[in-house]
């Protein structure tokens, strides 16, 4: 099997969603198809074997929806689609003319480790959209390379000048302009069907009787409402005619199909009238009001879709157009898609690191919330990773580049949130199927009011504005847009905050949680030694104290040697310098700091040494070892002066992100391998309520079933590699720590930073998230409810009818409702 994704540009509203994926389905060899409407992409899984990518884009072609190259080809026979959409636009001012990288170049999605191959597309490509309308994850053309797969090869990868094509940065529109469905091109038709409506309006003889005014009269005046209109319907309505034919051809109606029949007949019914075949009222004021508002619910729709990416878009545009690389010869000025692994960089105060590299001499604090959502600067040193489109601070750095193009972190959040996106959740497919049933059911209320409108002797042009009404107020425009908004911008809301979701269920899921279990090492725990308790002797200080033990142990290569070190680093303590170290084989070391002689270790060398221990220190390591901590000793003279006791320290964060699920009713439970009473330790100073302990790494998923079994909805927290088995078994499986390692493949969610604090924001941003959905989801419901009988006009014995315009009107709010209710979400504080 093999899987590719393909751009679809002529999707003009959600519901076409599924007329793309009937279309694609239907074509034989073809296993699978997800369409991605904030994307304009589709992810088919097929036999290769049987058909080619070319064929399925005929297909899709067929009924208008014009593919570019597909985004990706990649061959694999896994269950998991190998691609996904999501490539970042190349820099900030010139991403749109750069041409698709390869591995070496700016980033696009990265596919994995499988092969991949490119499958030029026979059509010329077109060139890209520079404007903010676009989508932000449309890939970017070049005028010179048809469209390559992500990962792929471009067939002129010299053509990849960082100013390529600049000096027609404002000669071109996008590429979905290009196919006739940008928002630029429902705001263009919207703001020229308004200027002529304008005039059919004013000289409409309904408004004036209406208003009271009288408009001037010339000869040819009575034709402006009838030219003008016709204009307007041929001009705006054209693209809502299209629509609807693609729709009825794939036996799929819709929105599209609704809004064409109030159009269509509101137009033929004009002219019946206009040529005097019948004694009726021409709706010339209402046609043209009502494509033009149309029109405008369109704009804004399109637009609220793309935005719900602009947070990710923009921090594509981070990435600089040149680097300046190190050589023998001196410093030069290249393009970013120039450079390769193991180049040298120097990245100057405030500029944007170019690539993922390695830090070989330098140090500075990195801004790295735009990735990882840590909102403090980071300091690198020597040895640090650093990740493309991060701000370097104040330091000059030299930097190893390790990752470019689609191998940089950048693009495997933009793959991950693609991927996301893609996935349908069940709240989406209710949507769906109710938009679906929608649309039947205002087709059959429109004839139902036609008819009975006549029955009751209505006059023929009542009963038609009646059925127009009902047609356009019933269109399910916001409950097509209900889930996908909200999906759209949650899933960039929480990849901007180092939350990065690979499948949408486990997000709308997380919700359900009532039980978290941690895994303790590397998760709850730094998974490092530390000094996490010590006790001195009398007269001297304990910041003293560390200090002597870490000139002591600088010369270890022991991990608790080690630990007791950093312990001192981590409180700004400055390590002295130690002369003549020496280890005593199975008791410990020794070293000479200021002239006196030390000795450092466990009880081992207290007997060798024969030493002396006051009870206060004998208590503290008593202590440490009933907590299952090593009990270290700082030795003079034959005389103990301080015990240190070192462990797996507790990360600070966990304290605060246990306390925080317990504020919202879960309970937290934790697994371990370690002994039982260094688990019971852990627990007791967090506040855990279930332990397990001495857990093999094969048996941690049968605790989590033992807990599924009592009825629990449990979330797995682990590293995402021994924890792989518990991760998949758990309802929700979360891998922690990934750093920007988005190539993690186990747990429904991925957390770029190793803080337990991020666990309550993924319940927070799941319960948000759901809300938003069911709010707009009844909102667009109900106004449904409510909207279609006062259309069809039972409220008409009180003088209160509704004009199709004003039914475009109020169709056209409870979408732009639905559209600033799912925008809320960004207000949600994780």
């Amino acid at each position: 099997m093999k899987t590719s994704v393909i751009e679809v540009h002529a999707m003009l509203s959600v519901l076409s969603v599924d007329e793309v994926e009937k279309r694609i389905g239907e074509v034989p060899g073809v296993e699978s198809v997800t369409v991605n409407f904030s994307a304009k992409s589709a992810t088919v899984r097929y036999d290769e074997t049987r058909l080619e990518v070319a064929d399925i884009k005929a297909a899709v072609r067929q009924r208008g929806h014009g593919p570019a190259a597909p985004a990706t080809a990649s061959t694999g026979d896994g269950d998991e689609d190998d691609m996904a959409p999501g490539k970042p636009p190349a820099s900030s001012a010139h991403a749109a003319q750069k041409p698709p990288s390869d591995a070496s170049g700016k980033p696009t999605a990265p596919s994995g480790d499988e092969q991949q191959d490119s499958e030029q597309d026979s059509e010329p490509p077109s060139t890209p959209d520079p404007s903010p309308d676009a989508p932000a994850t449309a890939p970017a053309h070049s005028s010179s390379t048809s469209e390559s797969a992500p990962g792929a090869q471009p067939e002129k990868p010299e053509a990849a000048s960082s100013h390529e094509g600049h000096d027609n940065h404002d000669k071109h529109e996008g590429h979905d302009k290009h196919e006739g469905h940008s928002p630029a091109m429902f705001r263009d038709r919207f703001w020229l069907s308004l200027a002529l409506t304008v005039p059919v309006v004013f000289w409409s003889a309904h408004i004036q009787e209406l208003l009271g005014y009288q408009a001037p009269a010339f000869p040819g005046s009575d034709w402006i409402g009838p030219v003008l209109s016709t204009v307007v319907f041929v001009y705006g309505g054209l693209v809502f005619l299209k629509g609807a034919w693609r729709e009825l051809q794939s036996r799929l109606p819709g929105m599209m199909t609704l809004i064409s029949l109030a159009i269509a007949v509101a137009f033929l019914f004009s002219w019946v009238v206009q040529l005097g075949l019948i004694e009726a009222n021409a709706l010339w004021w209402e046609l043209a009001t009502l494509v033009t508002i149309m029109l405008l619910g369109h704009w804004i729709e399109m637009r609220s879709i793309n935005q719900a990416q602009g947070a990710l878009k923009e921090l594509a545009k981070l990435l600089p157009d040149t680097a300046t690389r190190i050589t023998d010869g001196g410093e030069e000025k290249v393009a970013v898609s120039a450079l390769q692994n193991g180049d040298l960089l120097l990245v100057r105060p405030g500029e944007s690191i170019p690539a993922d590299g390695v830090v070989r001499k330098g140090e500075s604090d990195i801004d790295e919330a735009m990735i990882t959502g840590e909102s403090r600067p980071v300091k690198k040193r020597e040895g640090d990773e650093v990740i493309a489109a991060t701000i370097n601070g104040e330091g000059s750095l030299r930097v190893e580049v390790t990752g470019t193009g689609d191998k940089t972190k950048l693009s495997g959040i933009m793959r991950l949130v693609a991927d996301a996106q893609k996935s349908k959740s069940r709240a989406q497919h209710l949507a769906d199927r109710a938009a679906r049933i929608l649309t039947f059911v205002a087709i059959g209320a429109a004839a139902i009011t036609l008819g009975v409108w006549q029955l009751l002797g209505a006059a023929l042009d009542f009963s038609v504005v009646r059925m127009v009404t009902v047609l356009v107020i019933a269109c399910p425009h916001a409950l097509g847009l209900a889930v996908p908004l909200v999906v759209a911008i949650s899933t960039t809301l929480g990849a901007r905050n180092g939350l990065l979701v690979r499948d949408r269920r486990g997000l709308e899921e997380a919700r359900n949680v009532d039980t978290v279990i941690f895994d303790k090492t590397g998760t709850l725990t730094l998974g490092e030694f530390r000094v996490v308790a010590m006790s001195v002797a009398e007269g001297l200080a304990e910041e003293e104290a560390l200090r002597i033990a870490s000139g002591i142990e600088s010369g270890s290569e022991h991990p608790i040697a080690r630990g007791i070190v950093k312990t001192a680093q981590d409180k700004g303590i400055e390590v002295p310098a130690a002369e003549g170290f020496r280890a005593i084989t199975g008791k410990g070391v020794a070293a000479t700091i200021n002239g006196a002689q030390y000795h450092m270790g466990g009880p081992a060398l207290l007997k060798a040494e024969n030493v002396q221990v006051p009870p206060a220190l004998l208590e503290a390591a008593g202590a440490a070892a009933d907590r299952g901590q090593a009990a270290i000793y700082l030795v003079r003279e034959g005389k103990a002066l301080a015990v240190y006791a070192v462990a797996d320290a507790i990360r600070e964060e966990s304290r605060e992100a246990i306390a925080a699920l317990h504020e919202r009713g879960i309970q937290v439970a934790m697994l371990t391998g370690d002994a039982q009473a260094v688990a019971d330790a852990v627990a007791k100073e967090l506040g855990i309520d279930t332990v397990f302990a001495e857990v093999l790494p094969d048996d941690k998923a049968n605790k989590v079933r033992e807990l599924q079994a009592q009825g629990k909805k449990v979330a797995m927290i682990g590293d995402g590699v021994n924890d792989a088995p518990a991760l998949a078994t758990a309802d929700i499986g979360i891998a922690i720590g990934a750093g920007a390692d988005v190539a993690v493949e186990a747990g429904h969610i991925v957390l770029v930073r190793s803080d337990p604090r991020d666990i309550p924001r993924i319940i927070t941003l799941s319960r948000a998230t759901y809300r938003k959905m069911v709010q707009n989801l009844w909102w667009a419901a109900g106004y449904n409810i409510f909207a279609i009988p006062l259309a069809a006009g039972v409220l008409a014995p009180w003088g209160i009818l509704l004009t199709p315009a004003v039914g475009a009107v109020l169709m056209s709010v409870s979408t732009v409702v639905v559209a600033i209710n799912a925008q809320l979400l960004k207000r949600v504080k994780l």
